[in-house]
């Protein structure tokens, strides 16, 4: 596992501790069929969203992040290659609405600066790397694997009314967002709202669901790379890192896999 880049403070691992999604050990069972999800939707499209903020600490922009959630705005940062952190949050219908909503927080104090980012993620001078969002499945599931591996060992935060751990459900979310697709919030409600795939037909980008809580119920879920491999945010105090199926820890916690392409 790859260090983690920042230090996380005792009260956000308190934090961490009492939070018990993504944490607890698996119970040993036997992998049952589950009731079939309802028919899956394609997921909803972003409209136009906004983009602030240049932080060379991930905690700043996790804060950050936390203060546009709290004013309803849906938030996702990210490590845009130049060895700084961007937020991208809102969803607007359309350009001026996006760029009212700027002008308020702008009028507020809550940023500086903002670029209105358009549907197909292009976002003219806003700086750091993130490319417009493919049109092809091919290229989008391509996406969405590269936007999950600039997470790798990030020690993630994730804004709420407290700073805590960036959970399992929050980063696939996150991941999707970048790529202009909404996922639900929870893993159980992204469980419901794809469409099953066979472990051997699943493919980059789609997810894995595991339940590790015991029993049946999904609790954690993962983004596929393809070859047995998946990217997570796996328990309180460790980063967000890559894991194989062959562990045995998974492969007796997998529920299954969904698609949403």
């Amino acid at each position: 596992m790859r260090r983690l880049r920042h230090r996380i403070g005792p009260a956000v691992v308190a934090a961490l501790l009492l939070s018990t999604a993504c944490t607890r050990a698996p119970r040993r069972y036997v992998e049952r069929p589950l009731a079939s999800p309802a028919a899956a939707r394609a997921l909803p499209r972003l409209g136009y969203t906004l983009q602030a903020g240049a932080f060379a600490k991930v905690e700043n922009a996790a804060r950050f992040s936390q203060s546009l959630q709290a004013q309803g705005l849906e938030a996702a940062y990210y490590a845009s290659g130049d060895g700084l952190y961007r937020v991208r949050f809102g969803d607007f219908a359309t350009k001026e609405k996006a760029r009212a909503r700027g002008e308020a927080l702008k009028a507020a104090g809550s940023i500086e600066a903002y670029w209105v980012v358009a549907p197909d993620g292009s976002a003219p001078g806003a700086g750091g790397r993130f490319q417009v969002h493919p049109e092809d499945e091919r290229g989008l599931r391509a996406s969405l694997v590269d936007a999950a591996k600039g997470y790798l060992g990030v020690p993630y935060l994730f804004g709420g009314t407290t700073e805590r751990g960036f959970d399992c459900s929050g980063l696939t979310g996150a991941v999707y967002r970048l790529n202009g697709l909404r996922l639900p919030r929870s893993s159980q409600a992204q469980f419901e709202a794809g469409r099953p795939v066979d472990l051997e037909g699943a493919r980059a980008g789609d997810l894995l669901f595991f339940a590790t809580n015991g029993g049946g119920r999904v609790s954690h879920v993962g983004l596929y790379l393809g070859q047995g491999a998946f990217i997570h945010a796996p328990r309180p105090g460790q980063g967000i890192r890559q894991d194989r199926l062959s562990d045995r820890y998974y492969s007796r916690a997998l529920v299954g896999a969904r698609s949403y392409l």
